[in-house]
């Protein structure tokens, strides 16, 4: 279980760090003139919206896994690491291939909707984020369904609490001016940093079992 728990702290903190999770919600906030209370508010409703539809779907797949794993269990034993290898290599083409990455948010159009209420700015960006669920989570969600439902559960917990709580120190610490550590390589190459941690695990996960 312990490269479950791994596993799913390092894609939550690729994910958080990702600069269009946050940056825009920081911008955002300056432009209003929130306060850090409202900001870290919108930051706690916004990643959530986010993470319940990511949860919901992975739990899904979870699922499926594990109706897999009770009739097929050398298959499927088999069958997620290779899925993590193969996901992994595919999101490392797809950086080589394409500039444009995962991005929910953007700073233009999102300072666009400042005209608006607070209330209104942060339900956009909710059901922007709720109908955006991040696909590299999903994946691991099948490798997780071999340790049953307390492997479901151990990544939806960690992947749920540990990126709010990376989004709340990043906003935090982008408010007071504090990260200027400069994250463009990261927001380029984010598919590649999931795609090698994909296979990473993938390979972990592999010479466990076999």
């Amino acid at each position: 279980m312990w490269q479950i728990f791994l596993g799913s702290l390092l894609l939550s903190l690729i994910h958080a760090l990702i600069p269009h999770h946050w940056i825009p919600l920081i911008a955002i906030s300056k432009s209003e003139k929130w306060t850090t209370k409202e900001t870290l508010f919108a930051t706690f409703v916004t990643g959530f919206s986010h993470m319940i539809s990511t949860i919901i779907i992975g739990i899904i797949v979870g699922f499926v896994g594990i109706k897999l794993s009770e009739s097929y269990s050398s298959i499927t034993t088999f069958a997620a690491p290779t899925i993590l290898l193969l996901m992994g290599i595919i999101f490392v083409l797809l950086d080589f291939r394409s500039t444009h990455n995962h991005r929910h948010f953007d700073i233009n159009s999102d300072l666009n909707k400042s005209k608006k209420s607070k209330t209104a700015i942060i339900t956009s960006l909710s059901l922007a984020m709720f109908f955006a669920p991040c696909i590299e989570i999903e994946v691991f969600y099948f490798q997780a369904a071999n340790f049953g439902w307390a492997g479901i559960f151990v990544v939806s917990a960690v992947y749920l609490v540990m990126t709010l709580l990376f989004l709340f120190i990043l906003v935090y610490l982008g408010l007071k001016g504090v990260n200027k550590f400069n994250l463009h390589f990261l927001e380029n190459h984010s598919k590649s940093f999931t795609g090698i941690i994909l296979i990473l695990l993938g390979l972990v996960a592999y010479f466990i079992e076999f």
